[in-house]
């Protein structure tokens, strides 16, 4: 009988020593984009023995980041969770909560090299210093999409989609003129029509440099040429050339159903876009004004990136590392990226992709990393890092939905955003200066 107990022990010990590590992965990925983080889990999980990230969806970004700051509170955090670019300053200000991500992958990953990540996203999630707090996911940028068939109706060329604001408005108004419901629609007001609108005309949107100098920073937008740009808009939606379609990304089945015939989205929802349109699409560069001085600069990112908890075992901690070195390879991030649209972080995965031919087929998400790197990143276009800045484009959502209901008027209200959103920095500051 003691043999038999001291077998059963010792199979025991074998079997807990041998024991697969699991950790959680929450995320904010829906549709073909879902079905991937899916797929990139499934292979890691496939490549060896020893771990498993499971993935679980937790509802959009927002209702992602605040699950995760509950669950942490209740000492039950994830090991990883997906945060959305603008949610960077607040992680990096509650350093308690995270464990960076140089740090993690010193202790656990081996000859990993932070040099190998494209140098122009990795800097968003990183200190003043290169060090990097998290791990770059699903990078962005902003372009246009349109319908090239709709653009044949209306007597355009396919093969030419405008390259000005002014051209755009003008091909618009015949998109509309010839059939569709209306001309264009886009998705977040806020990072597209005014962060990546300002950055592409090196326009500031906050002092110190976009705040990433400091959190005494300031926003400064609501500058002419954005009000001009805002009030274009807003007079096409009194024509029905503009349709609004929704906060975040709801404004997708707008294009894709064939309502509209130019769609601002980012180069993430190239996928989504590849399985919903029935029909020819095309991916452009965004639109610029031709009369504000050194335009077009660069577009800056979107996306989110992974974010590592504290409170984990070292086991987990090496899973975790585990899986950034997988997914950092350049045949994985060759894999997102052609399957997503987004944004390869690796240099070596853009390569590959080249080599394998994929944009000869799919210029589309080349479009966007060469509109990423069109120029040196100015203190204007180097990106956005402000504190509570889900609570300053939630104010920015209101205003701009006032706006287009006639509630305030176009400068009114892009004062009212500014304002609204300086006075959410200064309870920011104060929680963490």
């Amino acid at each position: 009988m003691k043999k038999a107990i001291l077998v059963l022990a010792a199979l025991l010990a074998v079997s807990a020593a041998y024991a697969q590590v699991t950790v959680e992965f929450w995320h904010a990925m829906t549709g073909k984009n879902g079905e991937m983080v899916q797929a990139i889990c499934d292979k890691f999980n496939a490549s060896q023995k020893d771990f498993k990230v499971v993935p679980v969806y937790k509802g959009s970004y927002s209702d992602t980041m605040n699950a995760g700051i509950a669950a942490f509170r209740a000492g039950q955090p994830p090991a990883i969770i997906q945060v959305y670019e603008v949610g960077t300053a607040t992680m990096m200000a509650a350093k308690n909560a995270i464990k960076p991500v140089y740090q993690l992958m010193a202790e656990h990953g081996k000859n990993w090299n932070p040099k190998i990540y494209i140098p122009t996203i990795t800097s968003y999630y990183s200190t003043s210093d290169g060090r990097m707090l998290s791990m770059p996911f699903n990078s962005s940028t902003a372009v246009m999409y349109y319908n090239k068939d709709a653009f044949r109706k209306a007597g355009l060329d396919p093969e030419k989609p405008p390259v000005t604001w002014p051209e755009f408005f003008q091909v618009a108004e015949k998109l509309k003129a010839s059939g569709m419901e209306g001309g264009f629609s886009t998705n977040w007001i806020s990072w597209i029509q005014l962060e990546n609108f300002s950055a592409w005309h090196n326009l500031p949107f906050g002092t110190k440099s976009n705040g990433f100098d400091g959190l005494d920073t300031q926003l400064v937008y609501n500058n002419p040429i954005v009000i001009r740009h805002l009030q274009n808009i807003y007079d096409l939606s009194k024509k029905g050339v503009f349709i609004y379609g929704g906060r975040e990304n709801k404004a997708n089945p707008l294009f894709t159903s064939g309502r509209v015939g130019m769609h601002f989205e980012s180069i993430g929802g190239y996928g989504n876009m590849k399985a919903n349109c029935k029909f020819e699409f095309g991916v452009a560069r965004l639109p610029y004004y031709p009369d504000v001085p050194g335009a077009p600069q660069n577009t800056i990112i979107g996306g989110a990136s992974l974010w590592v908890f504290n409170g984990k075992s070292a086991a987990e901690y090496n899973a975790v590392a585990e899986f950034f070195s997988f997914i950092s390879q350049p045949e994985i991030q060759a894999y997102w990226h052609q399957n997503t649209g987004y944004l390869p972080i690796t240099q070596a995965a853009y390569e590959l992709t080249k080599a394998q031919g994929f944009y000869k087929d799919n210029p589309g998400p080349e479009i966007a990393i060469k509109q990423l790197l069109n120029k040196a990143p100015t203190p204007n276009s180097m990106g956005i890092r402000f504190g509570n800045f889900n609570i300053i484009r939630e104010i920015e959502d209101q205003v701009w939905e006032d706006i287009l209901a006639g509630k305030i008027s176009v400068k009114d209200g892009v004062n009212k955003m500014v304002t609204e959103g300086n006075k959410t920095l200064r309870e920011f500051e104060k929680l963490y200066k």
